[in-house]
């Protein structure tokens, strides 16, 4: 009897478990559609403003824009400091997705760490955020108030300081690490150069657009620009940097409810067999009861007539 309480108790949770998973993998449904909207909406901007980028670039530009420049290695005098951004999520359950950003973010870190850079570490993500305070990690900056709905705005809030850094000469280069968007079933952890600018290359190396255009390459048409070249590109590589960091937002916050509905589906799918089970188990040590009964109350009526 007191197995069969058990039983039923467990068969219980395990019914209400299922229920949460279910209801989440369908919310997180629904808010994947919408942020893989805002994925498929930032793609073609970046890649039109990578193929822009790799038209007017020449090696006699490209030695005038601090954003383009290689900095010299410490031991020659160049900037000692580097900077990684590492985008995470707010909320769990979502299985190893935020693990796996943040392991490759460590990795990172303590790649330039090995080359004598000291490593300023800026963490957007409660997940993140909530790690490195764990394991005491200092972080140059810590934000949890983005969420799943990544602007323009948190991306200029994110970049800019940091793009004034690397001019000033105070930074040797800025990495950021976040969830590549492939499908729901497919998340992976991306580690992008954004500064200095790799104008060209980034886009086709992430997302597979094909051969990209490279700086100084020649083009097939001829364009009479005006303004010039020059002033063009003064204006776009500060956008071409800042883009790079709202397609990483935008790009972990479709990853984060496409891994989601990934982990509740598999979640759902567990509890059902658990709970077919648990219910075949019910059901034999509930015919063993019944028999048992059965077989005692025959033995009561026979010992009473004897």
């Amino acid at each position: 009897m007191a197995k069969t309480r058990a039983l039923r108790r467990r068969i219980r949770s395990i019914e209400s478990i299922s229920q949460i998973t279910r209801t989440m993998e369908m919310v997180s449904t629904s808010k994947l559609k919408r942020a893989q909207d805002r994925v498929v909406g930032a793609r073609p901007y970046a890649q039109a403003l990578a193929e822009v980028l790799g038209e007017l670039l020449s090696p006699e530009l490209a030695e005038r824009f601090p954003l383009l420049r290689q900095p010299l290695p410490p031991e020659r005098g160049g900037p000692a400091r580097a900077a990684v951004l590492l985008v995470t999520s707010n909320r769990g359950l979502a299985g190893a997705f935020n693990a796996n950003l943040i392991r490759a973010a460590r990795e990172r870190v303590k790649a330039l760490e090995a080359r004598g850079l000291a490593v300023d570490l800026l963490v957007v993500g409660r997940k993140g955020v909530g790690y490195f305070k764990f394991v005491r990690r200092p972080m140059a900056l810590a934000r949890i108030d983005i969420g799943d709905k990544p602007t323009a705005q948190h991306a200029e809030e994110l970049a800019a300081p940091l793009i004034a850094r690397f001019e000033a000469g105070a930074l040797a280069s800025l990495d950021v690490v976040y969830a590549q968007f492939r499908s729901a079933l497919s998340t992976p952890p991306v580690l992008e150069q954004v500064l200095p600018i790799a104008a060209g290359r980034s886009d086709a190396r992430t997302h597979g657009h094909g051969e990209a255009q490279k700086p100084g390459k020649a083009s097939a048409a001829n364009f009479i620009l005006k303004p010039g070249a020059d002033e063009i590109l003064g204006a776009l590589l500060p956008q071409y940097a800042r883009n790079l960091v709202y397609r990483a937002l935008v790009e972990t916050a479709a990853s984060e409810h496409g891994a989601r509905r990934t982990a509740m589906k598999n979640a759902t799918d567990n509890a059902g067999e658990m709970l077919d089970l648990l219910r075949r188990t019910y059901n034999r040590a509930r015919q063993g009861q019944i028999t048992q009964e059965l077989a005692e109350i025959v033995g009561g009526a026979e010992a009473l007539q004897g």
